[in-house]
């Protein structure tokens, strides 16, 4: 379905929103990622709000399509997004990391039965969507109408995982599979190219005989493209490679791979004071970037 204008911007004002409740769980859990959920914050909400066959009134609907969340250290842009979505209630994204709470460090899915799977050691969504892509193909061949996405880190396509899952998927031609590489080229030791080169990321997924296609991880019009595309593709499964910026929407945190494991208040110093870091996060987002008067001054 092609965008019009009007549904464009609010996407865009939904990423936005997202991202203020993305700051507001870090704030109040004293932990947790910043810069991966930020920059994320477009794919999902395509993702939850255009693309994805699913009902959040009943999440274990069966004819669902499935979200496999590999880099499960980016989990406050997913609780964010489900909340948004009315999984839950907003207000429990204030308990992110705390003591019994839904919303663990890493998605558990015995404490939120709405996620597919649990997550944590980088790696392994792969290889669980790929088992979830091919049993629908079993059962149900060229017919299967059910997606399987899965979300991963470009980090974390230096383990050999990976590509033992990508292998098998393009041997199985499974088009119902379709990955999301989020391509912002840190991790939490510094720039992915320094610390293991990927490139030429794309020639390595052909190889795999996957479909590829490069986008640009901010443009809402070109997620959405992309995602239909995949649809409808037969005989390979599609990779998205999304080339997005760390820390979307907050400048002093854009690009920067120290803020992959902090949250504001326990980030670099060097731009903001720790204890201003979560008020100008939230300033610049709710004002994007100063082009509008905040509510909150």
């Amino acid at each position: 379905m092609e965008l019009i204008d009007e549904r464009i911007i609010e996407l865009q004002s939904k990423a936005n929103d997202i991202r203020v409740s993305i700051i507001e769980s870090l704030i109040e859990a004293g932990s947790g990622h910043t810069a991966g959920p930020l920059g994320m914050a477009d794919i999902f909400t395509v993702l939850y709000f255009h693309t994805l066959k699913h009902n959040p009134k009943k999440p274990e609907w069966p004819e669902r399509d499935r979200v496999v969340l590999s880099n499960g250290h980016i989990c406050p842009v997913l609780y964010a997004t489900m909340a948004h979505a009315e999984y839950f209630p907003l207000e429990e994204l204030k308990t992110l990391r705390k003591f019994g709470s839904k919303l663990q460090g890493h998605p558990h899915r015995e404490f939120l039965p709405a996620l597919e799977t649990s997550s944590g050691p980088l790696a392994s969504g792969l290889s669980q969507a790929v088992g979830m892509a091919l049993a629908d193909k079993m059962d149900h061949g060229l017919t299967a109408s059910r997606r399987i996405y899965a979300l991963l880190s470009d980090g974390e396509l230096e383990s050999g995982q990976i590509w033992e899952a990508a292998m098998l998927a393009g041997k199985e031609k499974l088009h119902n599979l379709c990955a999301v590489v989020d391509r912002n080229n840190i991790q939490i030791d510094g720039y992915t190219e320094e610390i293991m080169p990927l490139e030429s990321l794309s020639d390595k997924w052909r190889a795999w005989n996957w479909h590829v296609i490069e986008i640009d991880g901010h443009n809402i019009e070109e997620i959405a493209d992309a995602f239909a595309s995949a649809k409808s593709v037969f005989g390979k499964p599609t990779v998205i490679i999304a080339h997005t910026i760390p820390g979307r929407g907050v400048k002093e945190f854009e690009r920067d791979f120290r803020w992959h494991g902090n949250p504001p208040g326990k980030g670099p110093t060097d731009m903001i004071p720790a204890e201003e870091q979560g008020r100008v996060a939230l300033k610049e987002l709710r004002t994007l970037g100063g082009k509008i008067k905040s509510e909150h001054e």
